[in-house]
Formats: C-alpha cells, structure tokens, sequence
C-alpha cells in the first residue's frame, strides 16, 4: 500500500503543494488522475501470505464492491425463515431472496412458503455461504425439501455437502414440485412449504484444522440466497414420461488453442459467461469462480478444468479443486474434484446427455438435472488448504468448454416461465455479452487487472479531459504563478488571510480483498 503524505505522493509529485485559489481546478484535476492511476500500479505486488490470507477470509469489500465472500443478486429481498410453518413468509415466482440460518439444531430448521397452482412445477434453490472465520467438515451440509399441508415431501429431498475438501465455500441444493406424471405428489393446488435445513454434528469441531482464530462452522449461522422458479405446464402431454436410454456418452475431442482471459464472477447472479472454447483465469486458495454457459435444447456440455503447477512448496492436499455443474434453476448436476501436489492437474466432467424436457424422468441426477435450455453455472472452488503448503497464489486457471450438438425446437409451454427468462439462450456474441458487468474481472489478489486499467481510461474519457490537455493546462498555469510571484518579489503583498495555500492530503484507496467461497465439495 501507498502510504499517505502531507503535500505529495512518494511516487511522483501526484499531489504537490497548494499554489493559492489560481491552481485549485488543476490541482483537483490532477488529484483524480493520480488517484485513479495509483491503485493500478499496486496491484501487481501480491500481498504476504498472511496478508492475503486475511483478505480471503475477512468480511470486507470483494473486488466487485459486494460485501462479503459471495456475490448476492443485486435485486434480492431480504426475508426471515420461521421456526414453524404458521408464520413463514410467501415466496414469489422469479424471485430471488436473502436469508441466513442458524447452527445444526433447532435454529438450523427454517420454513418459508409457496402458493401453488395445479399445473405449474416449481422449482426452489438454497445457496448456502458460510460466514469468514468459520470451518467445516465432510459432513456439514444443507437440505432443501418441498412438502404438502400434511408434512409429505413432493420430491426427493435435495441434499448438499461441503465433502473433502473441508474448506468453506457456497454450497446450492434445490427441490420441486413436478406435476408432469403420475409418480409425483402434490399434484392439488394450495400452500407448501420450503423447508432448509443445515446438516451435519452440532456444537463440535471435529477436528477441523482451519486457520488460526477460527471457530467451528456449527456455532456460526450461515447466509442464504434463495431461488423460486416456475415452470410452465406443455400444451399438449408429454409424448413420453420416461427419460431418453440412448445418447453420445462419448466425450469429445480435447480443445486447443489460445486460451481467452474470462474473469469469474463471484456468485450465481455475476457468473462470467462462456462460449466453446478455451478460457483461463486466476484462482486463490479459499475462492470460488462462478461461470456461465448456454445450452441449448438438444444440445450437450462437456467441460474439463485445468489446475496450473506451482514452483512453490511441498506435500500434497487431498482436494483441492472442486468442478460443480448446476442447470438453469441452480438444479445441481454433477461434480468432480482432483488432488494438488504442485504439479498441474486436470479434472473432467462426465459425460451428460443432451438436453430434454423428458430427462427430468430419469432417477439419476446427472441426466434429471440436464432437463432445461439456459444458462449452466459452472462453479470451481480451490481449498483454502492449498495456501498452507503452496502459498497464497494466484494459481493459474484453464477452462475447455465444449458445447456439442445442433440447437433444436424446445418444448411448447402454455404459458411463461418465471424469470421469464430462464430457459432461454443468451444471443449474440459472447464476448459482447462479457461487457455487462456480469464478470468480475479480478486476478487473484483481488486487484483489477485489464479491467482496472480500463476503467481508468473510461474514467477520463468521461471526464472529457485527456492526458495532453492536462500537462498543458498544468504548465500553462504554473507559468502564471510564476509570473505573479516575480511581482510579488518586487511589490511584496499581503496575503489574505482565507487564501488556501495548504497542500492537499490524497486519499489513497485502500486494496479490495479477495472474494471468497466456491462450489460443492466431493
């Protein structure tokens, strides 16, 4: 970090000292260009180890301006789970809420409530994000169920656990309310209820190594992103209520090429979008990356991500990175995870099917998930264990997206899903889609890399004041002073007591931490 200093800045007269009212619009001027410029300059100097560590884990400002490790949508409103079914609040259609839940226990039960027609499927998704200071063990987890006025569950229960990895990061588990065949339950319209509800041993540390000043996860409650989707009933019957048995398991041929920078976003609703290709990116110990990528009716998804080595350290973690795949309703699919020993490790997912309305028949989750058009979230986490033996990082990041298959006509439905937009395939080129703002192009001390130079020239460009203009307007000025002061020297004048000759004092920024969190663990 820069240090701050009375008249200028130690690195090159940004900020030198007050020249009277006359210089006031170029010193300002020339305030905003340095300390917009500053911060740049520091980014390429990675923090110590405990430095970085600290900024992981703390629950300041991510590098995106959200609070805390995980990236909440913008639009979430925020809403209380109820102990009891009575007073749980009504969740809406296409909506997205903040929660939290308590310890493993009684606090750790929580209702909200949906009304639900006949004819709709509904679909509900829980992000759980563990708070900063806190770790947890391969049984720690979080189950969603939806169920009927008399306590029946409408699906199976959707389940979700942190696993090997040990290591803090969001988890999402989801459930629904199918009314497309006649195996379901809840098939009359009425009220339901959510039901999330935090697993694993209560009020134990289980042996947990975590880092120093940590607790146990159980006594630390966690957030909650919650999801409500609905799902349009098809005009006509479905023509079959059970899942295709033949499809390409083969996974295709291994991508090459020159891998394109993608910054991952650090939650669900800032996924960084993917197209085919090869993708790379930066990730620190503790962090998560959230990308997203569209797949279309008919089409398949095969993605592999790639670890780089490192020439720092010794030992091994047992695992280290973790690939989850989640559909369009946050649905989890599958995931994979691999070791690290500080050579470069690749991990695959498994061969999925095409997507189809009819895959939702199916019992294995693998091919149900893959029922949906949209946008797939892929979700890769490295355990904050890897800094122990490999240092902070950053640890280079090579995704291979391949989305095989021609697009084809989706179901007709007989009405509008809710978002409306959720099964539908984002158009145009990825890249222009990459400029919105969804992306969180950080590397992975949490300083802006492009992006940061490039905001600063979006900065001046929209102050209409080029660095030329500047220099000149600065001489041209100093000129003047000049000459007013060799009149001073020979008619000496009194100074008026409320001139401003003090120097300036720049704020220096201070250095954005880490965002933090990640995918299911194995």
């Amino acid at each position: 970090m820069g240090r701050r200093t009375g008249g200028r800045h130690d690195g090159g007269r940004c900020a030198g000292p007050g020249y009277g009212r006359t210089l006031v619009a170029v010193t300002a001027t020339t305030a905003v260009l340095c300390v917009t410029l500053a911060p740049v300059g520091r980014a390429a100097a990675a923090p110590g180890a405990a430095g970085a560590r600290a900024a992981a884990e703390g629950p300041g400002t991510a590098a995106d301006g959200t609070s805390g490790p995980y990236a909440f949508a913008e639009d979430a409103v925020v809403v209380e789970g109820a102990s009891g079914t009575t007073d749980s609040a009504l969740l809406r259609p296409g909506r997205t809420y903040k929660s939290s839940i308590g310890a493993v226990g009684r606090d750790g039960r929580l209702y909200y409530r949906l009304e639900l027609d006949a004819v709709s499927d509904a679909y509900v998704s829980a992000t759980a994000v563990p708070r900063p200071g806190g770790t947890v063990s391969y049984s720690d987890g979080l189950k969603v169920s939806l169920q009927d006025a008399n306590g029946r569950n409408c699906s199976s229960t959707g389940s979700v656990h942190f696993g090997a990895t040990q290591s803090p990061h969001p988890v999402a588990a989801w459930a629904s309310r199918e009314t497309s065949g006649e195996r379901y339950a809840c098939q009359a319209e009425g009220t339901y209820y959510v039901v999330v509800e935090r697993t694993g041993a209560a009020g134990t540390t289980r042996g947990t190594a975590g880092p120093s000043g940590t607790e146990p996860s159980a006594p630390r409650p966690w957030d909650l992103e919650l999801g409500y989707v609905s799902e349009p009933r098809l005009r006509t019957a479905p023509d079959t209520t059970t899942a295709p048995e033949i499809w390409n398991s083969a996974s295709p041929e291994a991508l090459v090429g020159e891998a394109r920078h993608r910054g991952g976003g650090a939650g669900f609703s800032r996924a960084a979008p993917l197209e085919q290709g090869v993708w790379k990116d930066t990730v620190g110990p503790g962090q998560t990356r959230f990308y997203k990528v569209p797949v279309d009716w008919g089409q398949q998804v095969h993605v592999t991500a790639d670890l780089g080595s490192s020439s720092r350290g010794e030992g091994s973690v047992g695992t280290a990175l973790v690939m989850a795949l989640y559909n369009p309703v946050r649905g989890f699919v599958d995931d994979v995870g691999s070791g690290y020993d500080g050579d470069q490790r690749s991990v695959a997912l498994g061969p999925l099917p095409p997507v189809a309305y009819e895959n939702r028949y199916a019992l294995n989750d693998r091919v149900s998930g893959m029922r949906f058009a949209g946008s797939y979230y892929l979700v890769v986490h490295l355990a904050a264990q890897v800094a122990d033996r490999f240092g902070e990082g950053p640890f280079g990041l090579t995704l291979r997206v391949n989305v095989s298959g021609a697009a084809q006509t989706g179901p007709s439905y007989a009405g509008k899903p809710e978002p409306r937009d959720v099964f539908a395939v984002p158009a145009g080129d990825i890249d222009d889609a990459a400029g919105d703002g969804t992306a969180d192009r950080t590397t992975g001390t949490g300083q802006g890399g492009d992006t940061g130079r490039s905001g600063v020239m979006r900065l001046i460009a929209a102050g209409g004041i080029g660095t030329g203009t500047l220099l000149t307007l600065t001489l041209g000025m100093w000129t003047v002073v000049a000459r007013r002061r060799a009149a001073r020297a020979v008619r000496p004048a009194a100074v008026p007591e409320d001139a401003d000759t003090a120097s300036a004092s720049l704020p220096v920024p201070s250095q954005a931490p880490w965002e933090q969190g990640a995918a299911r663990g194995l």
